[in-house]
């Protein structure tokens, strides 16, 4: 029988959407089904970092340490507008690990995975400038370490653009709700959660990228009896105003084991994060606890001048990572590698399906998931998308100042604030958004902060917008600026603006 696609994807966070990518890249023809927003869970959920993982050392994690490590530069090349180097202190704890075993750890994370641009690390004086800001006076000595930032959220947006640029078709608000092989094809039920519809396509393959649905995919909806283990880990993070004026992020260790980092955020603000406790709950109501507020509050205080409590958060997020359930102790020990299970082939319609997985290493992930493919599909061999800049990414990793500086030379009317914003989300991109604009006038109605209608209509026409938490916390962090009135105003705007062009497509 032949099928409407060669492949059905499952899930719209990073591991889904980069698949799709890869795939559609290659030749082969792809569906992405996504039950929510594009980055609606995990994905959305980081600390937002592309690193290497150091504290996996300890856990003896060294390929997964090494296939990180040069994924940093792999993807700063890639998307330099939404990726950035970052320098990390280390402070030495004296009750803690030994500043010996401290430094070796580094110097392996500086020689494990093939650094070229990244600069290496050093010891610094934590009892001078700038590394003494915000610290308490007793840590004297630490180790300054690179590793990159990422916009995990729009790091799946652009994926996905890109992937549905190359041909692959993105269904948001669409759950699989049924799969049955059905001779040599999968015959999948897709709803559309905002209308209802139901519909039904074939498929040669199931990709089960559901994150922590992925058991339940496996045996809910594909009728798999798999019985390979998955433990789900919430991890969450505090936002509070900025405490340090300075561009360098903390790594601080915990007595328990876990660490806990300080990075400064969204210009005025610091992200504090992350937590790692087993989650058994429901999966469509994940949040954080209060024990989790004051263990991050406490774990920040013991290093911080200024102590962080409870009523300084202005801002809380949590996401549930699916990870292997390799047999680990505690939670934070678990694998953070990813697993890949295939199910059927040559005899069969297969579903592979994904357990694990970092944002960092989403890309390898992607590549190693075609080449279990590579006999059941019709496409291109090989590996692309390495060199590859995502939407918006066509420029230099050291040519950002540059794009902002040639936005404002084209847009006078823009104030450096509002130009850096927008090449930090849309790179090249920026100039498509505000193409035939002459003044902030062009750009329709501002709902608050810098966040005009010419914005939103360009998340909603090409990044799968629909809600206003959609635009404030994933294709932007405007939600931290903009008040009640504002979001419902926002939300008022979409709800309309999307009623006008559904029915002008009906």
């Amino acid at each position: 029988m032949a099928a409407d696609y060669d492949l059905l994807v499952i899930g719209g966070g990073i591991n889904g959407t980069g698949i799709a990518r890869d795939a559609v890249g290659r030749g082969a023809s792809v569906l992405l089904a996504e039950m929510g927003d594009l980055a609606g869970a995990t994905s959305s959920a980081s600390t937002k970092l592309i690193h290497g993982g150091l504290r996996y050392l300890e856990y003896y994690e060294f390929d997964l340490v090494r296939k990180a490590l040069k994924e940093r530069e792999v993807l700063w090349g890639m998307a330099p507008h939404i990726a950035w180097p970052l320098r990390f202190i280390l402070p030495h704890h004296k009750e803690l690990r030994p500043a010996w075993f401290l430094r070796l750890g580094l110097f392996m994370y500086d020689h494990l995975g093939g650094r070229k641009l990244l600069p290496a690390t050093k010891t610094v004086r934590l009892d001078q400038a700038p590394f003494s800001q915000g610290l308490k006076k007793l840590f004297t000595k630490g180790f300054e370490y690179s590793d990159c930032w990422v916009d995990d959220a729009r790091l799946v947006v652009l994926n996905a653009r890109d992937a549905a640029d190359r041909g692959a078709e993105i269904r948001t608000r669409t759950k699989c709700i049924s799969a049955r092989r059905d001779g040599d094809v999968w015959t999948a039920t897709l709803r559309d959660l905002a209308t209802g519809k139901d519909t039904t396509v074939t498929a040669k393959v199931i990709v089960n990228a559901a994150g922590p649905w992925v058991a339940d995919m496996l045996s809910g909806v594909v009728g798999s009896n798999n019985t390979s283990k998955i433990r789900l880990v919430k991890g969450s993070h505090i936002i509070v105003p900025r405490q340090f004026d300075h561009d360098r992020c903390f790594i601080f260790q915990n007595g328990d084991g876990r660490i806990v980092f300080a990075i400064p955020y969204e210009d005025d603000f610091t992200l504090i994060g992350t937590t790692d406790v087993d989650f058994q709950d429901d999966l469509g109501k994940v949040e954080i606890s209060e024990d989790e507020i004051s263990y991050l509050c406490k774990a920040a205080s013991e290093y911080l001048e200024k102590a962080i409590t409870p009523d300084d958060v202005v801002h809380t997020y949590s996401g549930v990572r699916p990870l292997y359930d390799d047999g680990a102790k505690d939670a934070k020990a678990a694998t953070r590698d990813y697993v890949l299970e295939l199910d059927g082939g040559e005899d069969r319609p297969a579903v592979l399906s994904v357990f694990g997985g970092k944002i960092t290493t989403y890309r390898k992930l992607a590549e190693q998931v075609l080449a279990k493919l590579e006999s059941l599909l019709p496409f291109k061999r090989g590996v692309w998308t390495a060199g590859a800049p995502l939407p918006g990414g066509d420029f230099s990793v050291t040519g950002f100042d540059e794009e902002v500086a040639g936005l404002q030379k084209d847009h006078p009317f823009l104030d450096r604030s509002f130009a850096k914003r927008l090449t930090r989300l849309y790179g090249t991109d920026a100039r498509l958004i505000l193409s035939g604009m002459q003044g902030l006038e062009d750009l329709g109605r501002c709902f608050g902060y810098n966040l005009y209608e010419a914005e939103v209509k360009w998340l909603m026409d090409r990044e799968w917008a629909r809600s206003a938490p959609d635009v404030l916390w994933r294709r932007t962090k405007l939600g931290l600026r903009l008040s009640r009135e504002e979001v419902a105003d926002l939300e008022a705007f979409m709800s309309g603006y999307l009623a006008k062009q559904t029915g002008a497509a009906a």
